[in-house]
């Protein structure tokens, strides 16, 4: 948790900490080595990587929180209605979700950004809809266990109507496994956009991205090592820490993977 709040700090703080403009060319310094003016060298147009590593940390985290909010809200809202509900609403969004899911999450991304559109927010978009299935299917999954307790048909009888109990009653205890499918797409948002980018559908030059840095650093790995690879363990750091924080948020929600531990 430590470790990503430290990353979310530098991407709020990114113009204050940067010590160059992440797209400023500097004649003369292509491909420096890592030293006092520049930390951690420079790339082959002589733009500082650490200023481009510390900008290129917003567009993954901003990408990652608009496909998880706007795939999460809508995968909660839907699941909730179809465990709830049942019947005919069930059964069409399971179908419709059915059919998402029958596709890898990467491919159906590049097939909704090659459609759409390139760019940073387009790959928010994107996996905004691979995303909303996937929250559906848990909240759906945890509605069919809530709704048949005992609280449930107590808050029915004393004339609570439906979207006060789903709302109200239902979706406060489903909270768990929402925060740990949070935690997990969170973490795959941060990398399908650095995969995207780094096939050039996402974050287009200029602007810094840790993927685009890693597909063009690729070309001179045996001249400038420090190119690729900065990104690359800033890009693992990141995703190791969200995987971390989601396994420490299904223990705290799950009572018997933690007496098992004890």
């Amino acid at each position: 948790m430590i470790v990503i709040l430290l990353y979310i700090l530098v991407a709020i703080l990114a113009p204050l900490l940067a010590p160059f403009d992440p797209v400023k060319q500097i004649r003369g310094k292509e491909l420096a080595a890592p030293g006092d003016s520049f930390l951690v060298g420079t790339d082959q147009y002589g733009r500082d990587i650490l200023s481009r590593l510390i900008f290129g940390s917003r567009i993954s985290l901003i990408v990652a929180l608009i496909s998880v909010l706007v795939g999460g809200g809508l995968g909660i809202l839907t699941g909730l209605l179809s465990g709830y509900r049942g019947g005919w609403i069930d059964s069409i969004l399971m179908r419709i979700f059915d059919v998402i899911l029958a596709y890898p999450a990467l491919i159906l991304s590049i097939a909704i950004v090659a459609v759409i559109g390139t760019g940073w927010i387009n790959v928010a978009y994107a996996l905004s809809i691979v995303y909303v299935p996937q929250f559906a299917r848990i909240v759906r999954a945890s509605v069919l266990t809530q709704k048949e307790l005992e609280y449930v048909s107590a808050a029915a009888s004393l004339g609570c109507t439906e979207s006060r109990i789903m709302f109200r009653q239902i979706l406060p205890n489903c909270i768990g496994p929402i925060l740990v499918q949070s935690s997990l797409s969170f973490g795959h948002a941060v990398l399908a956009e650095s995969s995207l980018s780094f096939l050039g559908l996402g974050t287009q030059p200029p602007m810094p991205s840790w993927g685009t840095m890693i597909s063009e650093g690729q070309t001179f790995l045996r001249q400038a090592w420090w190119y690729p690879v900065f990104p690359g363990l800033a890009l693992a750091l990141l995703c190791i820490s969200l995987n971390f924080l989601s396994d420490t948020i299904r223990d705290a929600f799950d009572p018997s993977r933690r007496s098992l531990k004890e």
